[in-house]
């Protein structure tokens, strides 16, 4: 695979004036040999210029860190893990079907700490069937207390069509957690956050104050971004995208061809209207309104009862610019970006 990925990197065309910060993510990039780390990586730095590198990021599982995994890793310039933990609880982690035990995080953080060197994020998820309010709280004081951690991806938990868990519930073997439950551990989480003063910089992201996660802030920021892979998505920063095969045989045989094998879309002005008000309201500046109004001028016309409704209501925040979510906000965030899209 490293080699399919080094050819499509030769076949790209990246910006001239390089890149900014780097992600090996989706799948368990960790796992990749450190051989094949060194191959992707040189093949961008013979295409593209890398002196702009603010951060490079890669996805890993507790069980995958070690000293010598860290050394390697820091040694190719990777400058942030991103560290799928999903929870402290033993219970939830065997439900989930995760290799790793509560042991295995603690310990690995204790490793990164001791190593030095990284940047780290951890992923949580709550608003689960096995987690109380308390072992949720117990869970958040535990992360943000130790040393290793500067971040925090906190999600809640969707149970997705035809899963494993979906499944359970449908049989009466899972009680599902009750939407209150999620709720109250959603504001648990805020309050938090405000009690260790982090910065709840998007959604479902909080960090240590100057500890914001610069890869992820280019997709809120509607910044263009390069996808290297299967099933990986680029977008220019105007109005195109394309999208990579996702099945790995035909990717590989596509660049073993040299072809590229991606789906290109162009973008409308109401498309990209509507991507900007998805990506600026789960963060913590808003959207601005007048990047919407060059795209659709009569936007905000359009808009303004449902924009009233929701500032009245307390869920949207009048910014010098724009608007923000509010706490409550974030809550029906879909709904809320729902009201506000604009339609051809």
């Amino acid at each position: 695979m490293a080699i399919a990925i080094s050819e499509e990197i030769n076949l790209t065309a990246f910006p001239k004036s390089g890149l900014n910060t780097l992600y090996f993510g989706g799948g368990t990039p960790s796992l990749l040999k450190i051989t094949d780390l060194e191959m992707i990586i040189g093949s961008l730095k013979n295409k593209t210029n890398f002196s702009q590198i603010k951060e490079i990021t890669l996805e890993c599982n507790p069980e995958d860190i070690n000293e010598e995994a860290l050394r390697n890793w820091q040694l190719l310039g990777i400058s942030r893990l991103s560290i799928g933990l999903q929870s402290l609880n033993d219970n939830e982690l065997k439900a989930m079907n995760r290799c790793h035990s509560a042991t295995d995080s603690r310990t690995c953080l204790d490793i990164i700490h001791q190593f030095g060197h990284f940047e780290v994020s951890v992923d949580l998820i709550y608003g689960t069937p096995w987690k109380s309010n308390t072992e949720w709280e117990k869970e958040l004081d535990e992360i943000m207390d130790h040393p290793a951690v500067n971040h925090l991806s906190a999600y809640a938990l969707t149970v997705e069509q035809k899963t494993k868990l979906h499944h359970q519930i449908e049989k009466g073997e899972i009680k599902a957690a009750p939407d209150d439950k999620m709720i109250e551990q959603f504001y648990l989480l805020q309050n938090k956050v405000k009690e260790y003063h982090w910065d709840a910089y998007e959604i479902s992201n909080y960090c240590k104050p100057n500890h914001r996660a610069e890869h992820n802030s280019q997709y809120w920021k509607y910044s263009p971004y390069y996808g290297i892979g299967p099933a990986a998505h680029s977008y220019d920063g105007n109005n195109k995208r394309y999208v990579n095969i996702a099945n790995n045989t035909l990717y590989i045989k596509a660049l073993a061809q040299k072809e590229l094998p991606r789906t290109y879309e162009s973008l409308s002005k109401i498309d990209q209207l509507n991507e900007r008000l998805m990506t600026g309201l789960r963060t913590k500046e808003g959207i601005q309104t007048h990047q919407l109004l060059l795209l659709k001028a009569d936007w905000e016309t359009e808009n303004l009862r449902s924009i009233q409704r929701f500032l009245n209501e307390g869920q949207l925040i009048q910014t010098p610019l724009g608007f923000a979510l509010s706490e409550s906000g974030k809550l029906i965030s879909d709904q809320i970006i729902s009201d506000l899209m604009a339609i051809d």
